[in-house]
């Protein structure tokens, strides 16, 4: 074979060979490359024991996700972090999500079943011992997590008692050990927290008590998941396959709460007791009901009266319900 038939033979060889990887490298992109796992940042918090029983008991994997827990001091900031490109998924209360998708190419895409009557009474409400009712919070501090619902329950609360917000002030804090800190010492009078082990913490203050919970309200605060529209619409098979894995997870550590609660203890130091007591109190049915709907609905009204949405939107614009539909069909609505 003379010089110029072998190099006439290698550039058709180099050629064959660059035309494999990037056809490798457009089936990867396009997430049609089945035999690989979609992998995934997904924003959580220490207390959520969902996604740590996914990623520790193999549930992730079974179902083609590999994922990274990415851990933040509250929902709200998980959801935040999407806008930095921090976390492909984040999960949150209804205020971080309608804020998330007023303001970017997001969408919510299915809801954890968690807006229940058991789950609200969980929120607590702790004042300072002078306080004995809701008359008393009047020109009194009370205390908000930046970025969440809690001015919304605020308000709900404080009419129903026949005070207003503005008879209040309102205390914006980066997260609970704040709030305990400053409820201690006076800089507020009044805070709602969230699970066994806060309610732990804050009910053994000697300057508080409990003084209401959010059961005694009309608010249901729903739980959902949010992600881009770019990811729903490139990967929407494989997340049908992250939501059977929360699904299968929830009901895992339901059964096995001592595993659970092992688990949680070895990953975030979480108390065993704490989980114990709060996964009967939360238990996911991954869907979208009624509730979670009605939730959502009732909170962007408020939002939208109150400034904290600048620009109103369809609320089912803002709803991608067909993965979560094909994964759990009868417990989806259907939206109008």
């Amino acid at each position: 074979m003379n010089k110029r038939s072998i190099r006439h033979l290698s550039l058709i060889l180099i050629t064959i060979l660059l035309a494999g990887t990037l056809l490798s490298a457009c089936q990867t992109a396009s997430g049609s490359d089945k035999s690989s796992k979609l992998k995934l940042k997904i924003a959580d918090i220490s207390t959520n024991t969902v996604f740590r029983v996914a990623k520790n008991k193999g549930f992730f994997e079974k179902h083609g996700i590999d994922a990274e827990l990415v851990n933040f001091a509250t929902p709200a900031e998980g959801v935040n972090s999407l806008f930095i490109k921090q976390v492909d998924i984040a999960f949150g209360a209804d205020f971080p999500l309608l804020n998330a998708v007023s303001k970017g190419d997001y969408s919510i895409f299915a809801s954890s079943g968690t807006a229940t009557d058991l789950s609200a009474s969980e929120w607590k409400m702790y004042a300072r011992k002078e306080i004995a009712s809701a008359a008393d919070l009047k020109g009194k501090k009370v205390s908000f997590s930046r970025g969440t619902f809690i001015p919304y329950l605020w308000d709900v609360y404080l009419q129903q008692h026949s005070v207003q917000l503005t008879d209040v002030t309102l205390v914006g804090q980066g997260g609970f050990d704040e709030t305990y800190v400053a409820l201690k010492k006076g800089e507020i009078d009044a805070a709602w927290v969230y699970g066994a082990v806060l309610n732990e913490k804050f009910a053994a203050l000697e300057e508080a008590h409990e003084l209401a919970d959010m059961s005694q309200t009309p608010v249901r605060l729903g739980t959902g998941l949010i992600a881009s529209n770019e990811l729903i619409q490139e990967h929407g098979d494989r997340l049908i396959g992250f939501l059977e894995a929360l699904n299968d997870a929830s009901a895992y550590a339901q059964a096995h709460p001592d595993e659970a609660a092992d688990i949680m203890y070895a990953e975030v130091k979480q108390p065993k007791e704490a989980t114990l007591k709060d996964l009967p109190k939360n238990p996911w049915q991954i869907g979208f009901t009624l509730q979670a709907y009605e939730g959502l609905a009732g909170q962007k009204k408020y939002m939208v009266e109150n400034g904290i949405i600048e620009l109103d939107f369809d609320l089912n614009d803002k709803l991608n319900l067909e993965l979560v539909r094909k994964a759990f069909p009868d417990r989806v609505i259907a939206l109008e």
